[in-house]
C-alpha cells in the first residue's frame, strides 16, 4: 500500500489554503479588497498595455553634462597652477578642451608635471605658446555610461516618491531612457518634476552689489548675473536678478533629507538636512559670511537670498519664500532624490487609453478561458476520472500562479499572459506524463495501487527534464530580456515551477486518497 506522509499531506493542504486566501484579492473589486486584512490585499499589477498609462522616451543631453565637467577641470587646473605660481592668460574650454596660453616657456615642463597628476591627455603648441588639456577617448565613453546610469537612478528614485505604481524604467541604447507608467494618463506633473535637473548650490552674493540693477546693470568680475526664479515672485512686484559669486561654496549632493513644513508664522517651507561632512563645511560658511546674503540657486535660478543673521551649525537648514504647499512638495522631492548629473529632453511622449487595455484584457481571458475549457474536456474524454484529478490540479495551479505574481509584486502584460497560457499547457504535459505511465504500468501487469506510484515515479526523471530546459530559457528571458519580454519570463518560470508542484504532489495525492477510500476493482483511467 502506497504511504503518503502525513506531513506531506499538511504542507499541500496549507498551501491549498494560502494559495486560494493570496489570490482572492486580484478577483475581487477595490472595494471589497479594502475590507480584508492588509496581508491579504495584495494584487496583480497590470502593465502598460493592460490598464493604460503613459509613455515617456526621455534624452540625456551628454554634451552639456561632459562641458560641465570640462569646466570644472578647468577650475581644477587653474587652482593648480595659481598654487605653483605658474604664470596663464585666457584659460577657457571649447569643445570639451582646456586650453589655456602659457606666460613663460620655461615653465613648460613645470605645467606638464603640476598638470599631470590629473591623468589628462594634454598637448602643447609650439607656434601659439598653447596648452590643452582634455578627456581621453576611454574616459570620456567612461563619463557617458556613468552619467546615463546616474541619470537613470534619478529618474527612478523621483517616479518611486510620486508614489506610481510599478514603473517600468529603462535605458536605451547610449543616451535614452524609456519611462513607462501604468495608471497614469496625464504625464504633465510627470515631466514637469522629470526635466528638472534640480541642481542646488550655495554661492554668496556680491555683498556692496547684491543685484544687477545695484550695479548698473554690470556683471561685475568673479560674479555671475542669476535670475530670480519666477515662483518666488508674487502681486506686482519685479523680478530681481542678483550677481552672485561664481565660486560655489557647497552643492545639494550633501543633502541627506528634505521635507515641506511650515514656519512659524505658518508659511509653507522646506526644511533640508545635510550630511555630516555638509553639516560641517555650511556651519563654516555661515561663521565666516554672518551678516551676508547667502543665494540658494535651484537649476540656473535663485529660490532663495537670505541674509545669514547668525552662524547656522545644526545642518538644518530652511528654505523660506513666497511658495505654495504644492511648491513645497515638489521641491522637497526634487532636492530628496538627487539632481540630475545631464539635463533630460522628452523626445517620445504616447498615452495608451484604458480602453485599449480593456480590449487586450477581454481577448487575454477569453483566449485563456477557450484554452483551459479545451483542455478540460481533452482530459476528461482521454482518461475519464484521473483526467477530472489532472483538472484539478490544473485549477490550482492558475490560483498559485495569481498568488505568486501578487506576493511578489509582478507586473502582468500581455506577453504574460500568453505567458500564462503556455504555463497552462506545460502543467497538462506533466500529468500526461504520469497518466501515460500508468497505462503502461497497468498494461504491464501491475498491480493498481503499484501502477499509479511507479506511473508517477517513472514519469518524474522525464518531467523534470523537459521542464528545466523550459526553465532555463525562461531565465535567460528574466535576465537579460526586458519589458514584455521579461514579463513573458517571469509568469512562464513560475508556472513550470508551480505547474511541477501540481503535477507531482497534488494529483498523487488525490489519486491515492480516492484509491484509498473508493477501493476500486479497476481504474478508471
Amino acid at each position: 500500500m502506497v504511504h503518503i506522509p502525513t506531513w506531506k499531506r499538511l504542507v499541500v493542504l496549507i498551501t491549498v489554503i494560502f494559495g486560494v486566501l493570496f489570490s482572492m484579492a486580484t478577483f475581487m473589486d477595490d472595494k471589497d479588497v479594502d475590507s480584508l486584512p492588509e496581508w491579504l490585499q495584495g494584487q496583480v499589477s497590470l502593465g502598460l498595455d493592460l490598464q493604460g498609462g503613459s509613455h515617456l522616451l526621455l534624452e540625456v543631453d551628454v554634451q552639456s553634462a561632459l562641458r560641465d565637467q570640462a569646466s570644472f577641470m578647468a577650475d581644477d587646473a587653474r587652482k593648480i597652477l595659481r598654487k605653483k605660481r605658474l604664470k596663464f592668460s585666457n584659460m577657457r574650454v571649447e569643445d570639451l578642451v582646456v586650453r589655456f596660453k602659457l606666460d613663460k616657456l620655461s615653465d613648460r615642463q613645470a605645467v606638464y608635471k603640476a598638470l599631470g597628476q590629473q591623468g589628462r591627455d594634454m598637448a602643447f603648441d609650439e607656434q601659439t605658446s598653447e596648452f590643452s588639456m582634455t578627456y581621453s577617448d576611454a574616459e570620456i565613453a567612461a563619463k557617458k555610461k556613468l552619467l546615463i546610469q546616474q541619470s537613470r537612478e534619478v529618474v527612478e528614485r523621483r517616479i518611486n516618491a510620486l508614489g506610481t505604481r510599478e514603473p517600468n524604467i529603462q535605458t536605451q541604447g547610449t543616451d535614452r531612457i524609456i519611462v513607462q507608467l501604468p495608471g497614469v494618463s496625464d504625464p504633465a506633473a510627470v515631466k514637469d518634476i522629470l526635466g528638472k535637473t534640480a541642481k542646488l548650490t550655495f554661492q554668496m552674493v556680491h555683498n556692496q552689489y547684491p543685484t544687477l540693477a545695484s550695479s548698473g546693470g554690470r556683471v561685475l568680475p568673479g560674479t555671475l548675473a542669476i535670475p530670480e526664479d519666477p515662483s518666488q515672485i508674487r502681486g506686482d512686484r519685479k523680478p530681481v536678478t542678483y550677481l552672485v559669486k561664481k565660486q560655489i561654496l557647497l552643492t545639494g549632493e550633501s543633502l541627506s533629507n528634505a521635507q515641506p513644513g511650515f514656519s512659524e508664522n505658518n508659511a509653507p517651507v522646506v526644511t533640508m538636512r545635510f550630511d555630516t561632512v555638509g553639516a560641517r563645511k555650511f556651519g563654516e560658511i555661515t561663521k565666516q559670511y554672518t551678516h551676508h546674503q547667502l543665494a540658494m540657486v535651484l537649476d540656473g535660478k535663485v529660490i532663495s537670498a537670505p541674509n545669514l543673521n547668525e552662524p547656522i551649525l545644526g545642518g538644518n537648514v530652511q528654505i523660506s519664500g513666497n511658495f505654495t504647499v504644492a511648491e513645497t512638495s515638489s521641491l522637497s522631492l526634487l532636492l530628496r532624490s538627487g539632481s540630475l548629473p545631464a539635463p533630460l529632453n522628452v523626445i517620445e511622449e504616447r498615452t495608451v487609453g484604458p480602453d485599449l487595455g480593456a480590449d487586450s484584457i477581454a481577448a487575454g481571458e477569453d483566449a485563456t478561458k477557450v484554452a483551459v475549457i479545451l483542455v478540460f474536456i481533452f482530459m476528461l474524454v482521454a482518461y475519464s476520472l484521473f483526467g477530472l484529478f489532472a483538472n484539478v490540479a490544473l485549477t490550482f495551479n492558475l490560483v498559485f500562479l495569481v498568488s505568486a505574481l501578487a506576493l511578489t509584486g509582478s507586473t502582468l502584460t500581455l506577453p504574460g499572459i500568453a505567458g500564462i497560457a503556455l504555463t497552462l499547457g506545460m502543467a497538462v504535459d506533466a500529468n500526461v506524463l504520469i497518466l501515460e505511465r500508468i497505462k503502461e504500468e497497468l498494461r504491464a501487469g501491475t498491480k493498481l495501487i503499484q501502477a499509479i506510484d511507479s506511473g508517477s515515479k517513472r514519469a518524474m526523471a522525464t518531467i523534470i527534464d523537459s521542464n528545466i530546459t523550459t526553465l532555463i530559457g525562461g531565465l535567460a528571458l528574466v535576465f537579460f530580456g526586458s519589458g514584455p519580454v521579461k514579463g513573458f519570463g517571469v509568469t512562464l518560470c513560475m508556472g513550470i515551477v508551480i505547474s511541477m508542484f501540481t503535477a507531482i504532489t497534488l494529483t498523487r495525492i488525490l489519486a491515492v486518497s480516492w484509491f484509498k477510500w473508493a477501493k476500486p476493482k479497476v481504474l478508471p483511467i
